[in-house]
């Protein structure tokens, strides 16, 4: 039997929906003058981005007036500033800088993020959160079984694997950053801690492209169909996203505020790692979910609660109108997508 090798064919082009807004089009132009950007024409300010993205090598300006800023060289016999990654522009005053559409999380205060626990020490937790270095959790950053408010003693450090082990998910906030970067976590607020229940997934984008964008409410409720109930998704900042089957554990830590009902709320159950016991259909309105948040990184949307639930009623209306089906990628995604966007 003879054997055909065939030539490779060309990848297929990325899908980009010319509606988007949040979607860079400008840069599809391959015939674009480098020449022709107008940095004058940018507004200053730290969220002050161009529309046309720049490749690494590409000369941003010769004007000696601007400075280079992170993502940019110079030569030393050239006052040409050219590009080091690829990205959008950024102007600050008279410093540019280059953002680029991918890179690892930076961690900033106030911040809601999901991690994952890779190293127990004698008084702290190393925690994966997408960052270039691993976060910090201290001992004296948790919540108590019992809602004890005390100073943590040698017995603690002794139990400290009863409250989170290696491999163990959890929601928390950035409470500080150190001098080299890398952030220090709390879970003293009620609505973080250990995660179960759920499904986790991580999504790209961090930067200057589509993701996780800062919000008011990074911790929402979704009502689902086909009777399965409530259920919770976490958004966090760093790309990670929990969504979960909302229980009656989690009313009482949104009805409990500050420190009043610690002690009621507070139970040695809240670092279980057992989980309850999920229907067939709560399970399966959680893969739809989440197949609506990957339609959304596809085409380039940013994520966050108002797009979330669009997608998630897309997902419904299509179904209804198309028939039931698992899959919500390819043609379903677009046109999940381009519900989303028209509003």
């Amino acid at each position: 039997m003879a054997i055909t090798i065939l030539p490779p064919t060309p990848a297929a082009l990325p899908y980009r929906s010319t509606s988007n807004p949040y979607t860079d089009t400008a840069s599809s132009s391959e015939d674009e003058d480098e020449d022709s950007m107008d940095i004058d024409s940018l507004p200053t300010g730290h969220q002050a981005h161009s529309t046309t993205i720049i490749t690494p090598g590409q000369t941003v300006t010769d004007d000696p007036q601007w400075m280079r800023g992170h993502g940019t060289f110079a030569s030393a016999d050239s006052t040409a500033i050219r590009s080091t990654l690829a990205g959008t522009l950024q102007k600050t005053n008279k410093l540019l800088s280059i953002v680029p559409l991918r890179a690892r999380y930076t961690p900033e205060i106030g911040d809601l993020v999901i991690g994952r626990i890779v190293e127990v020490q004698s008084r702290r937790w190393k925690v994966d959160v997408a960052a270039p270095l691993l976060a910090n959790l201290m001992l004296s950053s948790i919540n108590l079984p019992g809602g004890a408010l005390r100073k943590r003693t040698s017995v603690d450090e002794l139990n400290i694997r009863a409250f989170f082990g290696e491999g163990d998910l959890l929601v928390a906030e950035v409470q500080s950053l150190f001098q080299d970067g890398s952030a220090s976590l709390h879970t003293r607020s009620l609505k973080y801690g250990k995660l179960r229940n759920g499904y986790f997934m991580a999504v790209a984008g961090t930067g200057g492209g589509a993701g996780v964008v800062r919000a008011k409410r990074q911790i929402f409720t979704l009502q689902t169909a086909h009777g399965a109930g409530e259920v919770d998704v976490i958004l966090g900042v760093n790309g990670h996203i929990w969504i979960a089957k909302h229980t009656a554990e989690a009313d009482a830590k949104s009805e409990a505020v500050g420190v009043n009902r610690l002690e009621e709320v507070a139970n040695a159950s809240m670092y279980s790692s057992q989980n309850d016991d999920i229907s067939g259909e709560t399970r399966r309105e959680i893969a739809r979910v989440a197949g609506c948040i990957r339609a959304l990184m596809e085409g380039g949307v940013k994520v966050d609660e108002e797009t979330v639930r669009r997608a998630y009623e897309a997902g419904l209306e299509m179904d209804e109108r198309e028939g039931e089906a698992e899959y919500l990628g390819g043609e379903r995604g677009r046109g999940i997508v381009e519900r989303v966007l028209a509003g």
